[in-house]
């Protein structure tokens, strides 16, 4: 086999590895329902599950799928939640206090009652999320955020439209 086929064969092959940072058992254990702070569930894929009340503090959850999942008072504080989706998720009353939601996905959230202290969420998309009850939102914060003419926000504060 020629050298340049060799080394397109193995480009290819690791390009179709899952990602090797992700620790899947970790993973497994919170799919089992058990709580892990500080965890790596990176590009994990919890869509449709329950998580509600689940300890998930600290943890690295980049580019991690919760779409349609349930997580009503998860503790998500302090985490690296960069390129979450969370498309139609139920985060009410979540914990998102200094969680790292840059240009993550909350199209369709529920979000009342969810605590977004010193949260930076640079470039997250809150298209027709419910977050009348928000806590811990500043106009700052939302300065560098978007969203559409469905979502609802704490009185006072508004979003810039997603383009």
């Amino acid at each position: 086999m020629r050298r340049p086929l060799l080394a397109a064969a193995v480009i290819a092959a690791l390009a179709a590895a899952p990602a090797a940072a992700q620790n899947a058992g970790q993973i497994a254990h919170v799919k089992a329902g058990a709580a892990c702070p500080r965890c790596n569930l990176f590009q994990a894929d919890f869509g449709s599950l329950n998580l509600k009340g689940r300890n998930l503090a600290g943890a690295r959850l980049r580019q991690a799928d919760l779409s349609a999942s349930v997580a009503g008072h998860a503790r998500f504080a302090g985490g690296d939640l960069r390129d979450l989706n969370a498309y139609g998720a139920v985060l009410g009353g979540a914990d998102f206090a200094r969680a790292d939601l840059t240009n993550a996905t909350f199209v369709g959230a529920y979000l009342q009652g969810a605590d977004f202290t010193r949260a930076k969420l640079a470039g997250a998309n809150f298209s027709g999320a419910e977050m009348v009850r928000a806590r811990g939102l500043s106009q700052a914060q939302l300065s560098e955020a978007c969203g559409d003419a469905s979502t609802t926000l704490p009185r006072g504060l508004h979003l810039k439209p997603c383009s």
